[in-house]
């Protein structure tokens, strides 16, 4: 009823902590490290199965925190194009390996933060919010990495940092709960599943306040540098594991 290895616990502890901080406000797409960790002990498709109930869970905690803060405004722009990325992502998920996207995924992500890092950015450059929503809530699907993509279109906003945050956070809360129907319907929540994940499940809130712990005593610049550096480091690991497996 439950996974036994007890490798796989020294993975997801710390890899549902980390998902949990990004959640509560600190890091950003720091989140895109846990299914790769837990991926050191099982396949990546049970550990993104295990970790979904997890994350819908962190969302309830992120969302009572955040959501008055959030730019409803954008929301309304992003989602439609989330639900797109939703939608083909169940179609294929259960067909292909998201191998490609990766690539192009992890690809844009590194120029993007490259152009950030020489300072050629400018606040009128505003990036697709079809194509990268769409990619964000094709990738938040096969391995809930979408945080890469949606940063490219969010990052060049220069929102405060807490309203950058809360509109992360009820955007991925939405696209989570979306994401349970495809998980639901390709069978990935038997019930050994669901009891790990309900045993990992009182991580959820402790990670999520110490990320809202860190994002009001941290600086609005800190918050960008060290959203960039994951963002960095999520395009990083999205091309290195696309090129591998191609």
């Amino acid at each position: 009823m439950l996974i036994t290895d007890p490798w796989f616990y020294i993975t997801a502890v710390p890899a549902v902590l980390i998902y949990g901080i990004g959640k509560g406000g600190f890091g950003g797409a720091m989140g895109v490290i846990a299914v790769p960790l837990m991926a050191l002990a099982v396949s990546p498709m049970q550990a993104a199965a295990v970790l979904l109930p997890i994350l819908c869970v962190m969302d309830i905690f992120a969302i009572r925190v955040h959501y008055r803060y959030a730019d409803y405004t954008l929301l309304k722009r992003m989602l439609p194009a989330a639900f797109i990325g939703v939608f083909l992502a169940s179609i294929l998920m259960g067909i292909i390996e998201p191998v490609g996207l990766n690539i192009v995924v992890g690809l844009l992500s590194l120029l993007f933060f490259l152009q950030y890092l020489f300072k050629k950015h400018s606040s009128s450059q505003q990036g697709n919010v079809w194509l990268w929503c769409i990619l964000g809530g094709f990738s938040s699907t096969t391995i809930h990495a979408g945080g890469g993509p949606v940063s490219i279109y969010l990052l060049p906003q220069k929102l405060e940092k807490v309203t950058l945050i809360a509109t992360m956070a009820l955007f991925f809360g939405i696209v989570n709960l979306c994401k349970l129907i495809p998980y639901t319907l390709l069978g990935n929540f038997d019930t050994t599943n669901l009891f790990t994940a309900a045993l990992l499940m009182p991580l959820a809130p402790v990670g999520v306040k110490v990320g809202v712990i860190l994002l009001h005593r941290s600086s609005e610049q800190l918050i960008y540098r060290v959203s960039y550096l994951f963002l960095f480091l999520s395009g990083a690991k999205l091309l290195g594991d696309g090129l591998q497996i191609w």
